[in-house]
């Protein structure tokens, strides 16, 4: 029969059921297969060279970031600073080192990871430009978004602050 034919007669699951073959090991046998995965794992990270292994730790940090941006908790240690902090940390660069790298004075970094002081929109393009596009500048921008918001909703001061300014409030029902 044609693969034409086979398409045509059978659904997807049915032509899956029929040419893959379920494998069910003992539980020695699960356990070995588990072990020479364990091995080839071992031995292939071993063989990694360093901007694979950067490139791969850059990766988990952007996953990291982006599970934390597009979940619905607020944690207040999840700072830019804390994820810049993080990407200090990964690509093994000093303070002032990186500074330089990205043409800041060190005293601005030092605030920026400290959360005295906001980032700008240019510091996010240069921290997507220094991870070789892997951690998008937007990124960075929605975490910075993530923190104001949250300032917004739960700030009562602001608000106490604020209401002086406004008269005659709407009177809705």
């Amino acid at each position: 029969m044609s693969k034409k034919k086979v398409i045509e007669q059978y659904t997807r699951d049915e032509i899956a059921e029929a040419f893959v073959f379920p494998v069910k090991l003992s539980p020695k046998q699960q356990l070995e297969a588990n072990i020479q995965l364990n091995n080839h794992r071992a031995n292939r990270r071993a063989a990694m060279t360093g901007p694979e292994q950067l490139n791969l730790k850059l990766i988990q940090l952007k996953f990291r970031l982006e599970d934390y941006i597009d979940g619905e908790n607020y944690n207040p240690q999840y700072t830019f600073g804390y994820f810049l902090e993080l990407y200090l940390q990964l690509t093994d660069r000093k303070k002032k080192e990186f500074a330089a790298d990205i043409q800041i004075h060190e005293t601005q970094l030092s605030q920026i990871l400290k959360n005295r002081r906001e980032p700008n929109e240019s510091l996010m393009i240069r921290l997507e430009l220094h991870s070789n596009n892997t951690i998008p500048a937007i990124d960075w921008f929605k975490l910075l978004e993530k923190e104001k918001g949250h300032q917004l909703k739960t700030d009562k001061t602001l608000r106490d602050k604020e209401s002086q300014y406004v008269k005659h409030s709407l009177q809705l029902v």
